[in-house]
């Protein structure tokens, strides 16, 4: 059985999932077989396994980190906020639909078979699992029916690492006072303390650590610096998305939709010298961006009246109108066309239609079965500034409730944006495409098929696959021919290998917790 250490925080956003992204990579890097998992996570950030599931990309992240392949297990119960007051409900990366905070709050302790059966399952696998609280464990009107905190700690006997946030001040009160709240036998679980997001001389800090391991009793076991790692981040608490950044040599504008998803479609181009990358929620801010991206949302109608009542929807058909190229993606790419219809009332009660931004030939229809799936391929003949991607590999993956038709009589002259090779397991079964079974493996659990997919217009783009900037060459091509329209050299550019700059991040990351953690301690109160 695999040896636990839990990290828990003080609050949302305290660094849990880069600190548990971190042990991941030091323990691989050790010898030890290291997995992540996180009983219940919050966040419209997913990902689909080559098993075609679903989970929260903070454990695909931590999986990547420990140089394994991500599995459902790590991240068993998957909540997606579809209002202020209810979630999609996601169990074994399946969807069992949406339900309402009080009622999935007096059900979910019936959810804990279901999470010990993927526990062990990486227990019996694995040598070390880095596990990741929730929130705070002082939230005390939620202990009672606790699953991912300290109910979890004690269901799995796991040592807890109690992190802190100093960059958002009060550190020693977030700290002392969660671990005053406490029960007793929650309080001796707590092995070690850790001050995270430090700016400045350590040394300042001494007289308040020593202060706070006399009244808590618990030892801290480091100060981890506030860390310059490009690492993705868990939710929309994400500081990428914050706007406060001029427009760079190649501007690009990602509307910062009320619900936005899958915002890591576009952290590469952050690292790209020359490039902005800002993230917009009113008109004041859009200017004269160089491309538009419109992003995944968990609820793509709601989200296009968002931008059709605050005058982002018509701002952004006048940039189509210049030529600014638009480029859609998943719940973006819905909202490009003509129509989004919704009888079922998938992401609404009672069904309703709406009229899209008309900018493709496209009709959506919402269905309750979910579109989970891994996607290779390579794009068309493309059109517009973007035409150099034309023939570009390129791969990803898809989830998404809709199902976009081609108004082929109306977009006659216009192309498929990519032919896509679908990975997908029987279980997804997206029957509303029509697409030719190319192969099928001797266990015949996947299915090879192929298919046209996405949609082009001029400079106006859009598909359904998350994750496609990532391959190699793509993003660099996206911004050199932005910059060549503007006559702008950008000799930085290269065809950069993303999945080498993300493993040089994670050790870097290692690097950092190394020497600011009391590694020996760590493993000492492990056992190890």
């Amino acid at each position: 059985m695999a040896r636990p250490i839990m990290i828990q925080g003080t609050m949302s956003n305290a660094g849990k999932s880069i600190l548990a992204a971190g042990l991941c990579r030091i323990f691989m890097q050790d010898g030890y077989r290291t997995a992540p998992f996180k009983s219940q996570n919050m966040a419209l950030n997913s990902y689909i396994t080559s098993e075609g599931l679903e989970m929260g990309r903070a454990q695909v992240v931590q999986a990547e980190a420990a140089g394994i392949r991500p599995h459902v297990d790590m991240n068993p119960i998957l909540l997606k906020p579809t209002t202020d007051v209810g979630s999609q409900v996601i169990v074994h990366g399946i969807s069992r639909g949406n339900m309402k905070a009080r009622d999935y709050f007096a059900m979910k302790r019936s959810l804990i078979p279901e999470i010990m059966a993927s526990y062990e399952r990486l227990s019996n696998a694995y040598d070390i699992l880095v596990i990741e609280g929730a929130g705070s464990p002082a939230e005390i009107n939620l202990k009672s029916d606790d699953i991912v905190n300290m109910g979890l700690a004690k269901l799995v006997d796991a040592p807890v690492l109690l992190a802190g946030d100093i960059d958002r001040g009060g550190v020693f009160a977030q700290l002392y006072g969660t671990v005053a709240l406490l029960e007793q036998e929650e309080r001796q679980r707590i092995k070690g303390l850790i001050i995270n997001k430090f700016r400045g001389d350590r040394s300042i800090l001494d007289p308040g650590t020593a202060m706070l391991e006399q009244l808590c009793g618990i030892p801290v076991m480091g100060v981890v610096p506030y860390m310059d790692v490009d690492i993705e981040d868990e939710d929309s608490l994400s500081a990428r998305l914050d706007n406060g950044q001029a427009p760079g040599l190649v501007d690009l504008a990602v509307i910062r939709l009320p619900r936005i998803s899958n915002f890591t479609d576009f952290n590469v181009f952050s690292r790209i010298p020359g490039v902005s990358l800002r993230y917009v929620s009113r008109v004041s801010e859009l200017g004269m961006p160089d491309l538009v991206f419109l992003p995944g949302t968990k609820n793509t109608m709601d989200d296009l009246l968002w931008m059709r009542q605050n005058g982002l929807e018509a701002a952004v058909l006048k940039l189509a109108h210049k030529q600014v190229p638009i480029w859609g993606i998943c719940g973006g790419y819905q909202m490009l066309g003509e129509v989004l219809r919704d009888v079922s009332g998938v992401e609404s009660a009672g069904g309703r239609e709406v009229p899209g931004m008309g900018l493709l030939p496209l009709r959506t229809e919402f269905q309750e079965e979910k579109v989970r799936t891994q996607v290779e391929g390579s794009l068309g003949e493309l059109d517009g500034v973007l035409a150099p991607l034309s023939g570009r590999c390129i791969s990803g993956y898809e989830i998404h409730m809709g199902r976009t038709s081609i108004d082929r009589e109306h977009g006659a002259m216009d192309t498929a944006m990519l032919v896509s090779w679908r990975r997908e397991p029987v279980i997804c079964r997206p029957a509303s495409y029509v697409m030719e079974v190319q192969d099928t493996d001797q266990q015949g659990c996947e299915r090879k098929r192929v298919k046209e997919d996405g949609w082009n217009r001029g400079n106006i783009y859009g598909a359904y696959i998350h994750g496609m900037f990532d391959h190699p060459g793509i993003a660099e091509t996206i911004v050199s021919s932005l910059a060549a329209r503007k006559g702008i050299s950008m000799d930085e550019v290269r065809e950069g290998d993303y999945e080498a700059y993300r493993q040089q991040q994670y050790d870097k990351l290692a690097d950092v917790l190394r020497s600011s953690l009391d590694m020996d301690a760590i493993y000492k109160m492990m056992g190890l």
